[in-house]
């Protein structure tokens, strides 16, 4: 797996596979995560999201594949993966019946960091994600947000390079989601890289660098949003017309279009990219149409994810 781009994936896995109980969770998963980037793993409820996370993070073992993390072999060099991720799962960590100070210096005692720099640790993050004024208080009076930012910055307290984020915003309310994206993003801009599984489509899309869809224990389809919307028919440019003989006209001349005479509209079929929207504009102006109204329409990452998946939705393993 030595390749000139290896250096600079912080997770890379060829053939990746599992298997409980003798039925296949993963059957060969290739992933390549560049370093300081955000990497979403989408697919349905039992697709094997978590079992990958657990994997690429050392909590359960491959029964197959070469898996490399933060430069390490997995295999060969487990604790120097562990030395280089933190991972928040889909449970909050946090124990709610001391601190969130208390939850942070408990997180640098296991990384083993001297008492001060522990200290040090914990009040800076505390006021690097707004909660330094809780921080003495008991973590179950922190709202559904505070303790995923703390869960976050619990996971921190050791400084992985790679973050593993299992749906990290599930249960959040709107408001807090989106601060949740901001820390994402703050992580990231400062050399993070984050592995983010989600089951919002949108979040994927708002966060993600590059996306992969998990489906049946194999990836269907992997690159940026823009690339994988592509991959999906039902693109078009969309005319409409105020003036009725200006329609007749424009639907005369342009012919290969889909009609709608009820709202005086056309539709262009278009794959959303500029090359092609700049040939469909030179197009209409060679035709002397000129509609009231143009816009563009391209099929989003719900489209891409029910083309892909079929809509399938299995029992997610939980315990796996």
């Amino acid at each position: 797996m030595t390749t000139t781009t290896s250096r600079e994936l912080a997770i890379e896995t060829r053939g990746l596979r599992k298997a409980y109980g003798g039925k296949a969770v993963l059957g060969g998963v290739d992933l390549a995560v560049p370093q300081g980037s955000v990497y979403a793993l989408l697919g349905p409820n039992g697709a094997g999201k978590t079992t990958v996370v657990k994997i690429l993070s050392t909590l359960t073992s491959a029964d197959g594949g070469e898996i490399r993390v933060g430069g390490h072999d997995l295999a060969a060099e487990p604790q120097a993966v562990r030395g280089a991720i933190g991972v928040t799962g889909q449970f909050s960590a946090v124990d709610g019946l001391i601190t969130g100070e208390e939850n942070m210096l408990l997180m640098a005692d296991l990384h083993h960091l001297p008492k001060q720099e522990g200290r040090r640790a914990a009040a800076a993050l505390l006021e690097r994600f707004g909660l330094a004024e809780a921080a003495k208080k008991p973590a179950a009076t922190y709202s559904g947000g505070m303790k995923r930012r703390l869960d976050i910055a619990m996971t921190l307290v050791g400084g992985p390079r790679i973050i593993f984020l299992d749906e990290p915003t599930t249960g959040l309310d709107p408001r807090s989601r989106h601060t949740m994206w901001g820390v994402i993003r703050e992580l990231v801009s400062g050399g993070v890289t984050v592995f983010l599984t989600t089951q919002y489509l949108e979040e994927a899309d708002e966060l993600a660098d590059r996306i992969a869809v998990l489906n049946d224990g194999r990836i269907a389809a992997e690159g940026s949003a823009e690339e994988l919307k592509r991959l999906i028919p039902g693109g078009h440019v969309r005319l409409r017309f105020s003036d009725p003989d200006a329609y007749r006209a424009a639907a005369t001349a342009l012919r290969e279009v889909s009609r709608d005479d009820e709202a005086l509209a056309l539709q262009i079929p278009s794959d959303g990219t500029q090359r092609e929207l700049r040939s469909i504009l030179d197009w209409l102006d060679s035709t002397g149409v000129e509609a009231d109204e143009l816009t563009v329409h391209t099929p989003d990452l719900d489209d891409v994810f029910f083309a892909l998946t079929g809509g399938t939705d299995k029992t997610e393993e939980t315990v796996r």
